[in-house]
């Protein structure tokens, strides 16, 4: 919960320091959730593999076999965070196709992005609907145009409510299970809703919490013999107010809020609109996924969590890829000169008509 997204932020601000570090970065994280949606589809279709298996025989079916009705997890840990991290994708697939690219790279992005959606169906997680929600909802508005805000609020307004007052569909498992997430009276939200009153009741006098592995895993692994290691906290958030209390709670959302407005505003000052783009991909990834582990703990788990942190600190490096606000900055520092800086390499060198030269 500290230590990995300490040691991927450090990293990756030493490591990724180029343009090109974003794009391969882009490029392996769509290239390896596609081999986790098809070896999903494959799950489904044709059967898990003999490991596969016994991951369910161990017990895994007890979450994963619902009405005889396999919650594809494909090779990760959980359906769960299959789920969102498809959704995560998915969503930044689709926000990357508005960029300016070729028609080809256009149309194979929408294509991922279609794939990638449909492994979200496939693992059965309602709450990965909210990484779509949450970070369509940024992607609409840093786009700063009133028109795209507009239609796309609508279209948003218009799947909600095909979800939530519509039974089309239904006869499928998978959409079924995805209109699920929007029903108030389903007994898996009241149960979770329950539970959260029995935490509300136990931590009143406990403003720090009862500690680190207390709940969860954890804390029927280490710590058995505590109260909260007997509810299932089914979120995150929930997570990380019975471990570190009100106080903890309060300073985490805090810290996550300004981390994701820091990444809004330097959306904003963007000037590449082909950066602007991906950069706004990301952030709307890092939103969608702090909004999503309310539901689940997909912040807490790799994937997720690798992707969510080097998507801050790319984010964070961004202006420093952008050549138009650097040319700009340069320009400013020599505004009587006759010459010119031309970016060579990693070095920005500037030029003048006598051809002598300044690094």
């Amino acid at each position: 919960m500290a230590l990995f997204p300490l040691i991927i932020s450090v990293l990756g601000m030493v490591l990724l320091t180029k343009r090109k570090d974003l794009d391969r970065f882009l490029l392996i994280i769509i290239a390896f959730s596609m081999l986790a949606a098809i070896n999903g589809i494959k799950q489904l279709y044709i059967g898990p593999s003999a490991g596969e298996q016994r991951f369910l025989d161990a017990g895994g079916s007890v979450t994963h076999l619902i009405w005889g009705q396999l919650r594809v997890f494909s090779f990760y840990s959980d359906a769960g965070q299959f789920g969102a991290s498809q959704a995560h994708l998915s969503l930044m697939c689709l926000i990357l196709a508005f960029g300016k690219m070729s028609w080809w790279k256009r149309i194979l992005l929408i294509m991922l992005a279609g794939i990638l959606f449909y492994g979200m169906l496939i693992s059965g997680t309602r709450g990965a609907l909210f990484v779509l929600l949450s970070g369509g909802f940024f992607a609409l508005l840093l786009s700063k145009r009133i028109s795209v805000i507009l239609v796309g609020g609508c279209l948003v307004v218009l799947f909600i409510a095909f979800l939530k007052f519509t039974h089309i569909g239904s006869s499928n498992y998978q959409i079924y299970r995805l209109r699920s997430a929007l029903d108030t009276h389903d007994a898996s939200l009241n149960v979770r809703l329950q539970n959260q009153q029995l935490l509300a009741n136990y931590l009143q006098d406990k403003p720090f919490g009862d500690g680190l592995g207390t709940i969860g895993k954890w804390g029927k692994e280490y710590n058995p013999d505590k109260f909260l290691s007997t509810i299932e906290p089914d979120s995150l958030w929930v997570k990380i107010w019975a471990s570190y209390g009100i106080v903890g709670l309060i300073c985490w959302f805090a810290f996550m809020m300004f981390l994701l407005g820091q990444c809004c505003g330097i959306c904003l000052r963007i000037k590449d609109r082909n950066l602007r783009i991906k950069v706004i991909a990301l952030t709307s990834g890092i939103a969608g996924i702090i909004f999503c582990s309310y539901g689940n703990e997909v912040m807490n788990a790799f994937p997720s969590s690798a992707i969510t942190w080097l998507s801050c600190v790319l984010v964070y490096l961004s202006p420093t890829f952008d050549v138009t606000t650097t040319d700009r900055k340069l320009s400013q520092e020599v505004p009587d000169s006759k010459g010119i800086w031309i970016l060579k390499g990693d070095l920005y060198q500037y030029v003048t008509n006598s051809r002598s030269t300044h690094a």
